[in-house]
């Protein structure tokens, strides 16, 4: 099933409410990069949905210098199958705790909105919930609520607690888009970093259903 780029998924759950950290994309080492260092850099293109799995992530970019090096690197690791690309360069958020959001479609039941610990934490507490969209702000925080891992919601080694208003109205976002497009396949936010207690997307994936809606038509001249 074919996907967006990191880019263009970006653009469009940042458009529906969701933070996002702050990207530019380039095509060559040319082009001026206005954005504040640390870094992280990575090759993006519609074809190319896992790029850990590839070598295509470079982090903790700190000078121009390294950038320049990072962006020559990932567009030589192109193939003619990934089509055509560029280097995402994102601002590289801190925070000890991931949440991991997203929209899948149920065979049976159809659409759902699935929230839960992200990170390191993930498969040894598989704590995520569930609910048929859409969902409302109330549905939001008693799915906020059914996390097990409550404390990890709180105030948590020197980080404030997380901020529910912000978490409910992503989620909230998640569920009108779906809601608005019947191409979305599936939406997947991971991981939502909380810095400093907002949830920050630094990765997104939308895949889509048919060809009616492609990535030429939205626009993404800026991320958020």
């Amino acid at each position: 099933m074919p996907t967006l780029s990191e880019a263009d998924s970006r653009v469009l759950v940042a458009d529906a409410g969701v933070p996002v950290s702050a990207f530019v994309t380039v095509t060559s080492t040319e082009e001026p990069i206005d954005i504040d260092f640390p870094v992280v850099a990575k090759l993006c293109g519609d074809a190319i949905a896992h790029k850990s799995e590839r070598g295509l992530v470079r982090l903790g970019i700190s000078s121009p210098d390294e950038l320049q090096a990072a962006v020559t690197e990932l567009l030589a690791a192109a193939t003619p199958e990934d089509g055509d690309v560029s280097v995402l360069v994102s601002t590289m958020i801190e925070g000890r705790r991931e949440l991991i959001a997203g929209v899948t479609i149920d065979p049976q039941f159809g659409t759902t909105i699935m929230l839960g610990f992200g990170g390191i934490l993930a498969e040894a507490v598989a704590d995520v919930t569930f609910r048929l969209a859409p969902i409302t702000a109330v549905d939001a925080g008693e799915m906020i609520d059914e996390l097990a891992s409550q404390k990890l919601l709180g105030e948590f080694r020197g980080e404030p607690a997380v901020d529910r208003d912000q978490l409910i109205s992503l989620m909230v976002g998640l569920s009108e888009l779906a809601a608005g497009r019947d191409d979305i396949a599936s939406i997947d936010l991971n991981p939502l970093i909380i810095a400093d207690g907002k949830p920050i997307a630094v990765d997104a994936l939308v895949e889509i259903s048919t060809t009616k809606t492609s990535a030429a038509t939205i626009n993404t001249e800026k991320g958020a």
